[in-house]
């Protein structure tokens, strides 16, 4: 427990192993997947059979790389849509969530905050069917009443996007609580004491305060949404998300291209962690200057 006493030779190698076991665990499988993207067989396991950019760039009757497969990058397509509305959703009412937690009192505030927390431990199948279940009962129910044919409440996009919204926004809601939480308030009360309108020492002083918790949850909204099956699965209609796809194609027989697909989005997944990192350091450091 004292870092500075010595420890004996059978802890340290036992750590050493331990760690090293967990990052092989972690991180051999997707090298894996990421070296044979390149492999110069119709398979996506071993053994390997020479390099190749043919699940790339391909485009013949035997094989179409990720570039020139209009299903796949369709797919992409959509993902980023739903993932792009799932995340303004989830952050502008996240936050107001945040804010309704945070700084007003009223009955039962508890069992409120209590109550949002449920998505997360719901599966997401469960959630998934019960949002189908509902919605279809709502749509059957104004086109044998008032003739009214609710497209937006079948299976499709929408409901997708409702049913990643219904638990993603937990994440934001806990998210942007957080760094509220740890707000100075005394700097909204000086500027409201200079004069300034409560608009405006929201839109000066505390939005940019919350703002890299907010960037925060968006990058995880986005992700979170982007790489959904179990809700999804459930929801959707005629256009599939990738991951619906990639779970398509698995069933049918692999190939190399969704090796493409998943080292893809490893790069993307891994330039965003960049670059939110980098914007971080950048805001940090005029603070310790």
């Amino acid at each position: 427990m004292i870092p500075s006493l010595p420890r004996p030779a059978s802890q340290r190698y036992g750590l050493a192993a331990f760690v090293g076991a967990f990052f092989v665990f972690l991180f051999v499988p997707l090298v894996v997947v990421a070296v044979f993207a390149f492999n110069n067989a119709d398979y996506p396991t071993p053994p390997w059979m020479g390099f190749t950019f043919d699940w790339f760039t391909a485009d013949t009757d035997a094989r179409t790389g990720l570039l020139h497969d209009a299903e796949l990058l369709k797919a992409i397509g959509v993902s980023a849509w739903v993932a792009l509305w799932v995340t303004v959703l989830s952050v502008v009412v996240g936050t107001c969530n945040a804010f309704l937690l945070e700084r007003f009192e009223f009955p039962g505030k508890s069992a409120v905050a209590l109550l949002s927390m449920v998505p997360l431990v719901i599966p997401g199948v469960i959630l998934g069917i019960s949002i189908l279940a509902f919605a279809s009962r709502i749509a059957n129910f104004a086109d044998a009443t008032w003739g009214l044919e609710l497209e937006f409440l079948r299976p499709g996009l929408p409901l997708v996007i409702l049913g990643q919204f219904s638990y993603i926004v937990t994440i934001a809601t806990l998210t942007i609580s957080a760094s509220l939480r740890r707000f100075d308030r005394t700097l909204e009360e000086a500027a409201l004491n200079l004069g300034a309108s409560r608009a405006a020492v929201l839109w000066t002083i505390t939005l940019p305060y919350l703002r890299p918790s907010m960037i925060g949850a968006a990058a995880m909204a986005f992700l979170m949404s982007f790489e959904n099956f179990n809700t999804t699965l459930m929801l959707v209609g005629s256009d599939a998300p990738l991951t619906v796809l990639m779970y398509g194609r698995m069933r049918e027989g692999a190939t190399p291209v969704l090796n493409a697909v998943s080292l893809f989005l490893m790069v993307a997944s891994a330039l965003l962690a960049v670059l939110l990192m980098w914007r971080s350091g950048r805001e940090q450091r005029p603070e310790s200057a």
